[in-house]
């Protein structure tokens, strides 16, 4: 117990000194904090503020004036918006370039505009319509944040176009290195310039500002990634769900706790399929072995519930995230799977290697115990849940082709077969009036942690 404790501590410490690090750098470029600051000064916002929709005037209109030097501004913003993934034919770019040739017109007016507004819906929200992202259920704040009719206002009366729609490119470094290998890709790859393409897009169906801290795994590279500002701070290997009706979900939640010695509540599917409720109580001996414990009621229904312990199928820890599909991530006394190199293994939820050095790090970063108080709660086997006081996203992503935990760019074998719809609405001309929420199927997951080779 001794050397496990010891083992846990150096990582936790490697973890939170990380962080730590990351924040005081932040500290030192920003000039804002003395060396005592305290973490809510230094950090008063660890994610974006929910927007408050109330009090926003009306959008400014979707068709405006434009004179000829801001149609030519338009235009040339067309002709180079190859560059961030999309397809200059979508934009109708020769009528443009017809009307502005013949001097300021109505027609000028709602052919720009309407080139303008496709432009920031594709930039600012994706290209790719709803119905061909399988299984992505992330809510995408920005069109709130970034409303049509301001931007083509803004445009308009700033004169700088280029700027107004350049703001809306994703920020995130890995969209910044596949825009760098579209431009050194030849035409005539053209599937590799496909794979980009797409993968740029799924950028764009994240929010632009991820929040200061924020957990990401990108399902198909079974990677997990805990993140302050711009830095990784540590990486975790994951196990992900089978294809197939138990594949993960793509989601954007908020981490609202952590759970210690967490007991799991085994679904009835396998409490009555598997016949576990009538083993459980027909046989004591075996069940203590296997820290089940099981009830029946009044009406015959059996629950069954396996207790804090070292072959809990939960692990040690799960951290609290409550969706609809019943998502989360959590610990497996079956870490010997984490070894392989596919790891499509679960019924959904996500495996983590070394989750007790995640679930402490997460606990003292949001707050809810010190470092001792964590490692005592993690140690004592007892079910214990710690609110966290600031509140972590977490972004399960579905990317193909992007930047690895090394730092090289390279594709990821498409696990669920995602790739194809969004392939092949490149080839499709663009979606008009496009939802911007999933109404794909919310497959409520029975999880079944238990190891499988």
């Amino acid at each position: 117990m001794r050397n496990w404790v010891s083992t846990l501590a150096i990582g936790i410490a490697g973890a939170t000194l990380a962080a730590s690090g990351a924040i005081a750098q932040e500290e030192r470029s920003a000039g804002e904090a003395q060396a005592d600051a305290r973490f809510d000064e230094a950090f008063p916002q660890m994610v974006s503020d929910p927007l408050v929709q109330g009090d926003l005037a009306p959008p400014g209109p979707m068709v405006q004036s434009w004179d000829v030097d801001h149609a030519a501004a338009l235009i040339a913003v067309i002709e180079g918006i190859a560059a961030e993934g999309l397809d200059p034919s979508d934009y109708n770019l020769a009528g443009l370039q017809t009307l502005a040739a013949a001097g300021a017109s109505e027609q000028l007016d709602e052919l720009a505009s309407k080139n303008f507004v496709w432009l920031v819906e594709d930039l600012r929200d994706g290209r790719t319509p709803m119905d061909a992202r399988e299984q992505w259920f992330v809510v995408d704040p920005d069109r709130d944040r970034f409303r049509t009719g301001d931007l083509l206002t803004e445009a308009l009366e700033s004169g700088d176009v280029a700027g107004v729609l350049a703001k809306l490119n994703p920020t995130h470094s890995d969209y910044a290195r596949l825009r760098e290998e579209l431009a050194v890709t030849p035409e005539t790859e053209e599937a590799k310039r496909k794979l980009i393409r797409a993968n740029m897009d799924r950028w764009r169906w994240l929010p632009r500002d991820l929040g200061r801290f924020y957990l990401m795994t990108n399902v198909p590279e079974f990677q997990l990634r805990l993140t302050v500002g711009e830095e990784i701070i540590k990486t975790y290997r994951t196990i992900v769900g089978k294809p197939g009706r138990t594949a993960t979900p793509q989601l954007a939640e908020m981490v609202e706790g952590v759970v210690f010695n967490p007991t799991w509540t085994v679904p009835q599917s396998i409490v009555v399929g598997e016949g576990l409720g009538e083993r459980v109580l027909g046989n004591p001996a075996w069940a203590r072995r296997n820290g089940y414990t099981a009830t029946r009621g009044s009406n015959g229904w059996i629950t069954v519930v396996q207790q804090p312990g070292p072959g809990n199928s939960l692990g040690r820890m799960k951290l609290e995230m409550p969706n609809p599909h019943a998502i989360f991530f959590h610990d497996t006394p079956s870490r010997g799977l984490f070894a392989n190199a596919n790891r499509a293994l679960s019924h959904g939820c996500i495996r983590t290697e070394r989750a007790l050095e995640l679930a402490i790090t997460m606990a003292i970063l949001g707050r809810g115990a010190t470092r001792d108080e964590a490692v005592e709660i993690a140690t004592s086997g007892e079910y214990t849940k710690v609110p966290i006081e600031r509140e972590f996203p977490a972004y399960i992503t579905y990317f193909t082709m992007g930047v690895d935990i090394d730092g090289n760019l390279r594709s990821f074998d498409d696990i669920y077969n995602r790739d194809a719809p969004v392939l092949a609405s490149l080839d499709q001309p663009r979606v008009q009036n496009r939802s911007g929420e999933s109404d794909d199927e919310v497959i409520v997951i029975e999880n079944d942690p238990r190891g499988e080779a």
